[in-house]
Order: structure tokens, then sequence, then C-alpha cells
């Protein structure tokens, strides 16, 4: 009945349910169980999303919001079925302005065709969580990325946001202001809610100039506890790099097999300089002693921009060069610390891996003390996919530990509902009452976040 209320209201062409639509609305990127909703639209503006969403209220239908589906945590799984709503029709700039360094967007539209728009300005947006995720989705899982040590999250780039709520009630969070004191901070609170209190429709985000010129280096180090400590050292010492990533020997020897690339097979980290010409060249400089220092070897600079792409590709292509066997799957972990428990804790990760006798890597964006595991087994034996979850387990009740969380970019979604309790104590039932007051009927991508 439901269905045939959505297609009256939106049209046929908004509301489909081909076999291919739900298949492809089942999964995201992670190695959850899909499962496919009722039915998927496609909204192209806020009255359609406001429809669907009393539509929903009036049948008591699940539903789940569906971007680019790059998701690594479950959160587009409608695992409640009902409705998937896609925003690839709700892809366009509604404001633009250069003076003022900010835009206003919808949430389909993805990172790149947004710099596109914008780069002939002399402006970028800097989040790069590596894929092509939507904005939408991006600020829905509080994204982040390689540039994080240097802007941040998506929540630090957010200064309003337009969503509506279950019950189709339409509020703006902030306002066009740089800053501002007044009242709380709801913005910052459905920045990673994940669709679980409302739908987003509309994002104004700060940008940022194009920095003049850019210099990478890469550098290895014996040990991963050594890279920790390099990476605080050169934060320590005032230089603000626009990236700093680390990458162990097995992913390297991964890229160089999969690219055939000549990488050094050491523990190594990939940093970026931006800015001026001369200030960059000098940060270079004073970094390179501070690496001498510590014990650095295979110490190589590289300021052509295609050498740049081939190195940063490398990086962010690793997941996929983990997988590239067939018939092999994976599990991940995303932990962020204080940026002094980070040499300890990639070297418990590095030992947890070993020990196991399963093939894996660590890398992530060290400079904000965020690093990434991906462990690789066989789905038909049962015994490797459990050490390969337990191994994650015990890193993330580790990093909590340690005083930081059990994810820093991915999100909560279904993979990290066991550990928001330990992360965050009596704080948890606030967020629960949150949920209760925006979304009493839990209708709103139910099952995500806490159960």
């Amino acid at each position: 009945m439901y269905i045939q209320q959505l297609i009256a209201k939106l049209g046929t062409e908004k509301v489909s349910r081909n076999e291919t639509e739900l298949f492809r609305h089942s999964h995201d990127e992670s190695p959850h169980i899909p499962v496919e909703p009722d039915v998927v639209c496609f909204p192209t503006c806020r009255e359609d999303v406001k429809a669907i969403l009393e539509i929903a209220k009036m049948n008591q239908i699940p539903v789940t919001a569906f971007g680019a589906g790059s998701g690594l945590e479950g959160q587009a799984i409608p695992i409640k079925k009902g409705i998937s709503m896609n925003f690839e029709n709700m892809n366009k700039v509604l404001d633009f302005s250069p003076d003022d360094m900010l835009i206003t967007v919808q949430p389909g539209i993805t990172r790149m065709q947004l710099n596109k728009i914008i780069n002939r300005h002399g402006l970028m947006f800097p989040i790069d969580p590596g894929a092509d995720a939507t904005i939408g989705g991006m600020v829905a899982t509080n994204a982040s990325g390689t540039t994080a040590v240097r802007y941040g999250s998506m929540r630090d780039q957010l200064l309003d946001l337009e969503v509506v709520v279950a019950d189709g009630t339409v509020i703006h969070t902030g306002t066009r202001a740089k800053k501002s004191s007044s009242g709380y901070h709801l913005t910052g609170l459905f920045a990673g809610s994940e669709g679980t209190l409302g739908i987003i429709t509309e994002i104004t985000l700060r940008l940022h100039g194009i920095p003049e010129h850019t210099m990478m280096a890469t550098c290895t180090f014996n040990t991963l506890e050594l890279c920790g400590i390099a990476a605080q050292s050169i934060l320590q010492s005032g230089i603000l790099v626009m990236k700093m990533e680390l990458l162990d020997a097995m992913s390297i020897s991964e890229v160089n097999q999969y690219y055939n690339y000549n990488f050094p097979v050491k523990h190594s980290l990939f940093l970026e300089f931006a800015g001026s010409k001369s200030a960059v060249e000098e940060e270079v400089k004073i970094v390179a002693e501070i690496m001498k220092d510590l014990g650095a070897e295979d110490w190589q600079v590289a300021s052509d921009p295609t050498k740049q792409r081939e190195i940063w590709k490398a990086r962010h292509e690793l997941c996929y060069v983990f997988l590239h066997q067939n018939g092999i799957d994976e599990v991940g972990a995303d932990v962020c610390v204080p940026i002094s428990k980070v040499p300890n804790l990639v070297e418990y990760a590095r030992k947890l891996i070993d020990e196991s006798g399963l093939k894996g890597g660590i890398w992530g964006h060290i400079g904000d003390g965020n690093f990434h595991t991906l462990i690789v087994f066989h789905p038909k034996i049962a015994e490797e996919r459990e050490i390969a979850e337990g191994i994650n387990e015990k890193l993330a009740i580790r990093a909590i530990e340690e005083g930081g969380t059990c994810t820093g970019e991915h999100g909560v979604g279904i993979g990290k509902i066991k550990y928001q309790e330990k992360e965050h104590g009596d704080a948890l039932s606030i967020m629960k009452n949150i949920k209760q007051l925006l979304d009493p009927m839990g209708l709103l991508n139910p099952g995500k976040i806490f159960r």
C-alpha cells in the first residue's frame, strides 16, 4: 500500500522495485551481510524527502539513506528493509560565494564533483576519504582522510545543515557565519549521526584556498614504533604538514607487487607539505633533519605532480590491493588515539596480526592518531574469520582504554555497536534519549550506532 502512496506522490520515475536497484542498495563496501530494501526512492528536492518521511511515518516504515555506497561499517544497509533513499539526483550546487569561501550543496554531490566546480576559483574542499563519496554521506559519518592532520574532519568544515527530521519538520542547524556562540551546536550533533536523527537535504561548507606549492617526501624506519615517534616529533616541531601517512612494510610489499612499484619494503612515512614555495622548501629541510636524527632511511623528496599522484595512488588503493585475489574477504579496524599513544598501539596491532598467521596491513593518518588495519581471510574457513574479528576487537578495546575511540572516521554503523557502552559510558543513555526525541518511532536507519 505505502509503495503506491510513494508512486502517487513522487511519480514512477522516482520509485523503483527493480531487482538490480534493490540489490545495489542492499550493501556497501563493508563485509556486513546484505539486506535488500522493499523499495528505492530517488528524491530530487527537500519536498520529496518530506513526502517520503511523511508516508514512512504514516505506515511505520523504516527509511535508510544511501549515498555512494562506499561506507565501511554498513551504515547504508537497510537491515530492517523498508525504504532506501538514494540521493544521486540531489547533486546540485545551491549557492556558491567565492568571496566568502563557502558553498551550499545538496547531499548527493560527490567530493570530486564539488572540487571540479570550485578549483577554477582557486578554492578547494580538502576532506579526502579516498573514495569519491557523497558530501551527505561524509557528513553522516563525520568522515576525514589524508588531510585531517591539517584541516580536521567533516565536522570542522560545516557551517549549516538543512535537515528534515522524522516528523517532516525542516530545521537549519547553523548559519553562514564562520563561528557562533548562540545555542546548542546542532550541526555537530547531526555530523556523524549516520542518518539516525534526520535526513540532510542541504549542506553549507567552508572552503579553503589552494596552496601555491606542494612537495612530498617519503622515508622508512626499522620499526613501526619509530614511525609513530617520528610523526609526533614533526607535529611538536610546529610544522603544519598537509598529509602524514603511515604504511607498514607488509602494505608496501603488496603495493609493489600489485603496481610493479619499487618502494623500499620497510615501514614508511609518506608526507606532503603545502604552502608558499619558499616556506615549503624550508619545512622539508627541517623535517629531513628531524627524520635523520631519528634514524630514518631512504629519504626521498618529490615535487613533480606525476610522481606525487603515483605515491598517493599507492596509498589510497591499499584496500583493493589486498583484496585483488578472488575468494578472499577482509575485516578492518579504524581506531584513533592521542598521538603519544600511537607508537605503542601500532606495534601492538602488528604483533596481533603476525601472531594470528593471517595476512594483514597497517596504514593510516598517523598525524592525527588515526590508523587502520586490514586482515584478509578465507570466508569459508570459520576459524579465520573469528581470528580476524578477534584482532579488531582487541585493538578497539585497547584504543578505548588508551583514551581513544573505536572508530576515527568510518563510523559506528553495524560493526562498532558493541563498543559504544565501553567508550561512552553513561553518555550513551543521553544519545538514546536524543534519538527517542527526534525519531520516537525508530524509523530512521534503525539498528545503527546502538540497538
